[in-house]
């Protein structure tokens, strides 16, 4: 007979996601989710805000794939010289050594759900940036307005 033991899974909502600029010249915001310091797993997941024309800098990992869900708005991926229009509910996947970018190509916000595998220390690389806060337009999108107060 197999028997399986059941954990607690971990729940968050928005209040709880830790924000970040990587730099102070980043046109990008990212919100933590998961990672593997709260997850006990070697996965990055988080939610990424681009202003209005802001992007990420060019990027590749050695061994982890990336991938983008987007939520909200419209703007164009690069990898590895091709250029692809994105759009809400369009979903990306970047290989390994992929050289990437994401830019916010619309006239409002960019939200992506951005999820890689294994974690390549791209989390520790997102907590030594700059701590900033999800604002009004950023709880909207994430929908939880009964979780949080702004003020």
């Amino acid at each position: 007979m197999l028997t399986t033991s059941c954990i607690i899974p971990i729940i968050k909502s928005p209040k709880d996601y830790q924000v970040y600029r990587i730099s102070a010249k980043d046109s990008n915001r990212l919100a933590i989710i998961f990672d593997s310091t709260t997850a006990n797993t070697s996965l990055t997941c988080c939610v990424e805000i681009f202003d209005v024309g802001g992007q990420t800098p060019p990027n590749r990992h050695q061994w982890a794939v990336e991938m983008f869900f987007i939520l909200k708005g419209e703007g164009v991926a690069i990898c590895d010289g091709k250029k692809v229009p994105i759009k809400a509910g369009d979903s990306l996947l970047v290989p390994a050594t992929g050289t990437h970018l994401i830019r916010n190509t619309g006239n409002s916000r960019l939200y992506t759900l951005t999820i890689m595998i294994p974690n390549e220390d791209f989390s520790e690389l997102i907590r030594s940036g700059i701590p900033v806060e999800l604002d009004a337009e950023d709880i909207e999108v994430l929908g939880r307005l009964d979780s949080l107060k702004i003020v």
